[in-house]
């Protein structure tokens, strides 16, 4: 059996926070005002990349006169308007950070939403305590599937790739977890796994409890 180090990196939206459901409902509502045709096929694709690149989706869907960036304000406030009351979390969250702390992993962040409001979500569900390194889409080049800020965080929290887990959901995030040559654990969330999918991914867990079930199995056999 290979040796897997104490390092994990976390994706962020989808993994830690049930934000894509949600946002896909933003995107439902204005999909019928406007007329939008198979948004969410069109919003399946988006899941995991930098908003440049998610942009750039939009406009290939709809045509160059598509104008996204209202469109998008308007979801984002429909969304902020949905999650008033905090920022809807996955089952299992604070029991596998906890957990993962206590055994004595390093662990990191890697997520397409820009930095800036990683940390304000994450602060504002008193979850920053747990991670030593934070990266967010603002701070690499080129977002998922490019394995770039999965490299980042893990150059940054002084970790082997091929001996670090990736924790994601997304098809743009498993491929660039698997790119940076990192164990990835991929955890389903708006969009199953298909062959390709199962085929560059280490494990495939149905939520975070698995996942803390799984890791606490292992600590045990090492």
């Amino acid at each position: 059996m290979k040796r897997i180090s104490k390092d994990i990196i976390f994706d962020m939206d989808g993994v830690i926070f049930d934000t894509e459901n949600l946002f896909l409902d933003c995107w439902r509502q204005l999909a019928t005002v406007h007329g939008l045709a198979d948004i969410d096929t069109v919003y399946h694709r988006v899941i995991g990349l930098k908003a440049d690149d998610t942009r750039q989706i939009y406009l290939d869907a709809y045509g160059p006169d598509f104008d996204y960036e209202q469109l998008n304000q308007k979801a984002s406030a429909l969304f902020y308007e949905k999650a008033a009351a905090g920022m809807p979390m996955k089952p299992g969250v604070r029991e596998l950070l906890e957990s993962l702390k206590s055994w004595g992993y390093c662990i990191g962040l890697a997520s397409s939403t820009r930095s800036q409001l990683v940390l304000s979500q994450l602060g504002g569900c008193d979850l920053l305590k747990y991670f030593t390194v934070i990266i967010g889409g603002d701070m690499v080049e080129q977002g998922k599937p490019a394995p770039d800020i999965y490299l980042m965080a893990c150059a940054r929290l002084g970790a082997n790739p091929g001996e670090t887990y990736a924790v994601e959901d997304s098809y743009n995030g498993v491929r660039a977890a698997h790119a940076a040559g990192m164990q990835v654990i991929m955890v389903p969330d708006i969009v199953l796994p298909d062959a390709k999918m199962r085929s560059i991914s280490t494990h495939i867990f149905p939520d975070l409890l698995a996942v803390r079930a799984y890791l606490a199995k292992e600590g045990e056999i090492h």
